[in-house]
């Protein structure tokens, strides 16, 4: 039987929402594949509850990120019109 990683995605998981949001999908990821190999059996179901805490936190730290990138892409917008000006007249 294979040995669980739930600690490791538990600590992905974490520093997503934490300290570094592109561990997020990676938590993610991990924490699927692994809850479908202890469903079916093959890894160590020891870790079932840190690995679905993990996949969880991936989960958010995820959201996280695509909102952090979406703030960018508006501030880069903005930065950009009122660097050509375009919002002068308003």
């Amino acid at each position: 039987m294979e040995p669980h990683r739930g600690t490791l995605i538990l600590v992905l998981g974490i520093l997503s929402i934490v300290l570094c949001q592109i561990c997020g999908p990676f938590a993610w990821l991990m924490g699927n594949a692994d809850l479908k190999k202890i469903d079916a059996g093959t890894m160590d179901p020891e870790g079932r509850q840190t690995t679905q805490a993990g996949k969880i936190c991936g989960i958010i730290g995820t959201v996280f990120l695509i909102l952090w990138i979406i703030l960018m892409i508006i501030y880069i917008v903005i930065g950009a019109a009122i660097g050509s000006g375009a919002l002068e007249g308003m």
